[in-house]
């Protein structure tokens, strides 16, 4: 009898020691301040922007699939509940073994876009995900949004190995042109003070729109051909489902790059992504 309630005991020990370890490394319900190795590499010098549509209703396990199918290093995404994000970030990890970082451009609460409850509702704005860490975070709502408050967000992280000021932002809505006129300068503004920037985001404008000039100023387009001049601008690449250029990586002090745009299922926003060169 006591041998046997000693090895029943000492078995016990060792079953809870070893469902204790399994539950340290990673899973699900491990603390947020956990350190995860990425399963797979994401392309080092690859940026990426794309409005996630809101409200869609998208299954997050799908959007997450196609960010996992080109595999930024840095992605801006806009539209973006602060839920989604979690989620599509998780996603990544779990599903497809990519770890980001994430900092967000939240501008307002509002429970019709993120749901929630009347005196809870979730946050509406930017996001930001990088592999590497980001620092010198910025989130600025502009002085007009327009019909819907709008602002940008700045972090510093790692592009091709090499530290960038990235910026991501939404502009306010069509038909809207002297608000954007007004965002643009606000944003401009930032960006000229930093000799090299990727700015990413959703400016609701052609590229030969009055309003984009504060910024075709300071940077290019991602696409070399894309420039703002009417004839130029017919040559840019749609990333809309209504074949209008409205998604840009403007880079300043850094090399254009090959543009790519994927339409996708789950938006009305094409993805946009670009592998630059910061050499």
């Amino acid at each position: 009898m006591v041998r046997g309630t000693r090895w029943f005991v000492g078995a016990m020990a060792v079953l809870c020691v070893i469902l204790v370890g399994s539950g340290s490394h990673g899973g699900p319900d491990a603390g947020p301040g956990r350190s995860v190795e990425p399963v797979r590499d994401v392309v080092a010098n690859r940026v990426m922007t794309w409005n996630l549509c809101n409200p869609c209703k998208e299954s997050n396990v799908h959007r997450a699939a196609e960010i996992a199918s080109f595999a930024p290093q840095v992605l801006g995404v806009q539209e973006a509940c602060v839920r989604d994000v979690e989620a599509i970030r998780d996603h990544l990890e779990n599903l497809h073994g990519l770890v980001y970082h994430v900092e967000y451009g939240m501008v307002l609460e509002k429970r019709s876009r993120c749901g929630g409850t009347p005196w809870n509702p979730g946050a509406f704005g930017q996001a930001i995900l990088s592999a590497a860490p980001m620092s010198d975070h910025v989130g600025k709502e502009y002085p007009e949004g327009g019909s819907e408050d709008r602002g940008y967000m700045a972090v510093t992280t790692e592009v091709g190995g090499q530290d960038v000021r990235v910026f991501n932002t939404h502009l306010a809505q069509r038909r809207q042109e002297s608000v954007r006129a007004g965002q643009v300068a606000v944003l401009a503004t930032e960006v000229a003070r930093h000799e090299r920037a990727v700015v990413l985001g959703d400016f609701n404008a052609l590229p030969d729109a009055p309003e984009l000039s504060r910024i075709w100023a300071l940077a290019v387009d991602t696409d070399p051909r894309c420039r703002p001049t009417r004839t130029a601008a017919g040559t840019c690449r749609a990333t809309t489902d209504w074949q209008s250029k409205f998604d840009y990586v403007f880079l300043r002090g850094i090399a254009p790059g090959e543009p790519r745009v994927h339409p996708s299922r789950y938006s009305d926003h094409h993805q946009l992504y670009a592998d630059l060169d910061l050499g």
